[in-house]
């Protein structure tokens, strides 16, 4: 049994996103994410199903170009899509894509 402890990782810049994986199998890949104030994560085709986990702070998420805010302790699940997000306070949020191709989803 392994269990994850946010307040104890450390997470890596976007550019370094493959080293914030913490856990990883044939059916999905769970990593953090964390924004720095102002940062944010360029447009990016998903070819999976997402979800989102906002740990602490907020971000502004794009979908497809539609916006809403997803604020601490929310959860966003989406299909496949083009999605970016922005945080203007800075946030951390844990991120899990899913592999539907083993899931013949």
């Amino acid at each position: 049994m392994k269990i994850f402890d946010f307040a104890k990782m450390s997470t890596k810049s976007y550019e370094n996103r493959d080293k914030n994986v913490f856990f990883q199998n044939e059916l999905f890949k769970t990593r953090t994410i964390n924004l720095k104030e102002g940062e944010s994560i360029p447009d990016c085709q998903m070819d999976c199903f997402v979800i989102f986990y906002v740990i602490k702070g907020e971000v502004l998420l794009r979908k497809n170009g539609h916006e809403a805010t997803l604020k601490e302790k929310q959860v966003f699940i989406t299909e496949p899509a083009l999605l970016s997000m922005k945080s203007s306070s800075g946030a951390m949020l844990m991120g899990i894509q899913i592999n539907t191709k083993e899931t013949g989803v």
